[in-house]
């Protein structure tokens, strides 16, 4: 029987739903991201804007449940295949990503909050989620606090699609070139009996 929490060597049904959960809400964030500044329709840009926060919000809220179903469950072990060097640098990979993935989010809604249209944030059209307080007085200061926002959004989401790029390519060459069961245990979930 399958359980919903990690064993020693494999992880449960709830860290692989937030996974590939998380993973694809990520990559699609970037790709909406790409196509809405691109988008020549100022309506569909708005919509496309309008859901790429509503699935920021989303996003953020789902890595901070994972964090914390993480720390309040086993990690199963490395398979005796992993050498030194990557079990040294698999868990900095797995913080950078999760770092990237709080930040970005945090990022998009500092943009938001200190934006010059004052458009206001409705999460998939349920409530107003309100701005953070980084609201600037002065008309210059908000055009610069704006533009500082863009900025760091645009560069954590290019840095962050990197890494989600590493983190694919790391876990291809276990499954196919090692041969290992480090991606096989994100995909099939443990048994009560492990």
């Amino acid at each position: 029987m399958q359980t919903i929490t990690n064993t020693a060597t494999r992880y449960g049904w709830a860290t692989i739903v937030l996974h590939w959960l998380v993973g694809i809400i990520f990559i699609g964030q970037f790709m909406l991201g790409f196509v809405m500044v691109r988008t020549q329709s100022q309506r569909t840009a708005f919509e496309l804007i309008q859901l790429h926060k509503s699935l920021g919000f989303l996003l953020l809220g789902l890595i901070i449940l994972r964090i914390a179903w993480r720390l309040g469950n086993a990690t199963p072990s490395l398979p005796p295949s992993v050498g030194a060097l990557e079990r040294h640098s698999a868990p900095l990979a797995h913080l950078a990503l999760y770092a990237f993935q709080i930040a970005l989010p945090l990022s998009g809604w500092a943009l938001v909050s200190v934006s010059t249209l004052e458009i206001p944030s409705m999460p998939f059209n349920l409530f107003v989620m309100p701005n953070l307080p980084l609201a600037e007085s002065d008309a210059a200061e908000s055009d610069a606090a704006e533009s500082f926002w863009a900025s760091a959004h645009w560069h954590l989401a290019y840095a962050g699609i990197g890494l989600v790029a590493l983190h694919v390519c790391a876990a291809l060459r276990h499954h196919f070139l090692l041969r290992d069961s480090v991606l096989a245990r994100m995909i099939t979930p443990s048994s009560a009996g492990e």
